[in-house]
């Protein structure tokens, strides 16, 4: 449930979050790819076609912080999905298990600093997920008390860059 930094070969970092959900892997894979099942957990709105190569534009509700661009890297439904977001790469995959789906989240990062930062985001980002799926109502989780957990956890080097100066009031 717990993001993991790893170093990966050639000095780049990456989060890797591996969750097990209760939901046939097709519900899932909507869940991570139709615009109006992201809108329920994801950060941002996804503007593009879905197909490798593609061109991905996302923007942030309200405009608080600037739109920017991505790439579709791996289009494989229901099995993985890859995308620039930004500098990073971020990668899904799901395997089915039983009746459910085990999901792989991996960021691969630009740089370390932000391992922190970015893990706590994503952790509040599949824990809404999880709900959503769930049909359970959706709750506002606190982002920085998860936050200081993962900057404990991973340690200074990787929590050098704190929010973006728009999400400074981020509770």
């Amino acid at each position: 449930m717990q993001g993991e930094l790893e170093e990966e070969a050639g000095g780049r970092w990456r989060v890797r979050f591996v969750r097990r959900l209760r939901h046939p892997r097709e519900r899932v894979w909507r869940a991570l790819t139709e615009p109006e099942h992201l809108a329920a957990w994801f950060p941002t709105t996804v503007e593009g076609e879905r197909a490798a190569g593609a061109s991905l534009r996302f923007a942030f509700p309200g405009g608080e912080q600037p739109a920017f661009e991505g790439e579709m890297v791996t289009w494989d439904p229901p099995s993985v999905l890859e995308f620039r977001w930004g500098e990073d790469l971020l990668r899904f995959e799901l395997h089915a298990a039983g009746e459910g789906t085990v999901l792989t989240l991996l960021d691969t990062l630009a740089e370390r600093g932000k391992a922190a930062r970015d893990a706590a985001g994503w952790h509040v980002c599949l824990n809404r997920l999880e709900r959503y799926l769930s049909g359970a109502e959706p709750v506002e989780e606190k982002w920085r008390p998860v936050h200081a957990a993962y900057v404990e956890r991973f340690g200074p080097e990787a929590s050098t860059i704190g929010p973006p100066e728009a999400f400074s009031e981020i509770e």
